[in-house]
C-alpha cells in the first residue's frame, strides 16, 4: 500500500512525465500550424486548437492517475493485477460480490485510461503476457536472441529494411540503439513463431510496445501473448487470411450499424479496406495519435479483438454526416485520414466506439468470422491458381 509520500512521489513523478505545451505567441495569433513532442515522444503537428485539446487530455491522465493510485491505496496495492478481477471468471465462480466490483470497476478504469507510469505492469498481467512468460525457463528471451544472431532469413531481410521506415525522427527509434532493440524483439517472435515470421505492420506495433513498456524482453512477451492470444489467427501469417476476415467481418458490422453510410460508401464503389487493412495491422499505431492508441491498447489487452471493431467503427461513426455527401473515394480516404491524425482526444473517439456503436460479444463475431472464412480461403486458392496460371504460361 502506498503511504501519502509515496503518493505524492508517484503523482509528482507523472506530472514531471506530461508537461503542458505553450505555442508561441505568434501562432497563437496567426493560427498558424505548430510542431512539438507528444508524451512518448512524437512528433506532432496540429493547429493551436489541437494544443488546447493536448494540454486537456494531459490534464485528464494526471487525474486518472489520482483515481488509480487512490484505489490502491483503498483497495491494497496491485489489486487490479489479481486473477480474480476480470468480469469472465468473476461470474463463472462462487467468489465474493467484491471480486465482481472489482472486476467490473477495473473494466470501468481501463476505458477511461491507464495511467502511463501504471501501463507496463497493468499490460503485462491482464494481458496474459506474464503467464506466458512463467511457462518457459527466465533466460529464455536472452537465449532466443543469442541463438539466432547472425542468422539470414527472409524475415530477417524485410525487418532489415523496415527499421529505418519505422517511425522515422523519432529521438530514439530511429536510432542505432532503437533500431538494434527493435531488431532482436522481431527477429526473435520471427523465430519463436516461424508460422508468423515476420509482417510489415508488426514493426510499428513492436515499436510502440517498447515505448511502453521499457524493455526488450516485455515488449517481447507482450508481443507473443497479442499474436498468440488477442488477436483472431492468421492474421500475420504469409497470405494475411485472417486480415481478409476481418475485413469482410467489418464491412458486414458498417452494414449493420451504419447502414445508410455503408449504402453511400458502396454506391461509391469504396472498399473499406483500403483504410482498415493498415488499422487491423498496425492496431491504429500508425493513424491515430499516440495516446489515443495506447488508450485503444488498454481496452485491447482487457477486452480482446472485438475492441479494434467497435474504434474502426467509431471513426466512421464520427464522420458519418460529413461522408455522407463524399462525392469519390479520395474524398472518403482524405476525410478518415485527416480525422484519425488529428483525433488527440482519445474520450472523443472510444464514447463513441463504445455507446454508440452498441453492444458485440466475441461469440457473435466467431460466428461472423467462420462465415467469412469459407469465401475468403476460396478467393486466395483462386488467387493462387490464377498467378500459378500466370507463372507456366510465362515460362
Amino acid at each position: 500500500m502506498f503511504g501519502s509520500q509515496g503518493k505524492r512521489d508517484l503523482s509528482l513523478e507523472l506530472q514531471s512525465q506530461i508537461p503542458i505545451l505553450r505555442p508561441s505567441i505568434h501562432s497563437r495569433r496567426a493560427k498558424l500550424t505548430v510542431k512539438f513532442q507528444d508524451l512518448y515522444g512524437f512528433a506532432v503537428e496540429g493547429n493551436v486548437d489541437d494544443v488546447n485539446v493536448l494540454n486537456e487530455v494531459r490534464e485528464k491522465v494526471r487525474e486518472q492517475g489520482r483515481v488509480w493510485w487512490e484505489l490502491e491505496a483503498s483497495k491494497g496495492a496491485n489489486w487490479y493485477l489479481q486473477p480474480e478481477n476480470t468480469i469472465g471468471i468473476a461470474l463463472k465462480s462462487s467468489l465474493k460480490i467484491s471480486a465482481l466490483t472489482n472486476a467490473i470497476t477495473l473494466k470501468r478504469l481501463i476505458r477511461k485510461g491507464v495511467p502511463p507510469l501504471l501501463r507496463p505492469k497493468v499490460w503485462f498481467s491482464l494481458s496474459g503476457a506474464a503467464k506466458k512468460k512463467s511457462t518457459v525457463p527466465e533466460s529464455y528471451y536472452n537465449d532466443l536472441t543469442k541463438a539466432v544472431e547472425g542468422k539470414v532469413t527472409a524475415a530477417t531481410r524485410q525487418i532489415d529494411h523496415d527499421l529505418p521506415r519505422t517511425f522515422p525522427g523519432h529521438p530514439w527509434l530511429d536510432t542505432p540503439e532503437g533500431h538494434a532493440a527493435l531488431r532482436r524483439v522481431l527477429i526473435g517472435y520471427s523465430f519463436r513463431d516461424c508460422e508468423v515470421g515476420y509482417c510489415q505492420g508488426l514493426n510499428y506495433v513492436a515499436a510502440l510496445l517498447l515505448l511502453v513498456m521499457k524493455t526488450e524482453e516485455d515488449a517481447f512477451w507482450m508481443l507473443a501473448v497479442l499474436l498468440e492470444n488477442v488477436m483472431v489467427n492468421d492474421c500475420y501469417t504469409n497470405n494475411l487470411s485472417g486480415c481478409h476476415v476481418e475485413q469482410r467481418v467489418f464491412q458486414d458490422l458498417l452494414t449493420k450499424k451504419c447502414p445508410r453510410l455503408a449504402a453511400h460508401l458502396d454506391a461509391l464503389e469504396f472498399d473499406v479496406s483500403l483504410v482498415a487493412t493498415e488499422w487491423f495491422l498496425c492496431l491504429f499505431s500508425k493513424s491515430l495519435p499516440s495516446e489515443t492508441t495506447l488508450r485503444v491498447w488498454d481496452v485491447l489487452f482487457y477486452e480482446g479483438a472485438k475492441v479494434l471493431f467497435h474504434v474502426a467503427l467509431g471513426i466512421f461513426k464520427m464522420k458519418e454526416d460529413e461522408l455522407l455527401i463524399s462525392h469519390h473515394v479520395g474524398d472518403v480516404i482524405s476525410i478518415l485520414q485527416t480525422t484519425t491524425h488529428h483525433l488527440f482526444d482519445p474520450d472523443d473517439l472510444l464514447t463513441v466506439a463504445f455507446e454508440k456503436i452498441g453492444f458485440m460479444t466475441t461469440n457473435t463475431l466467431s460466428k461472423q468470422r467462420k462465415k467469412q472464412e469459407t469465401a475468403v480461403m476460396a478467393e486466395l486458392d483462386q488467387r493462387v491458381r490464377r498467378l500459378n496460371s500466370l507463372n507456366l504460361n510465362g515460362k
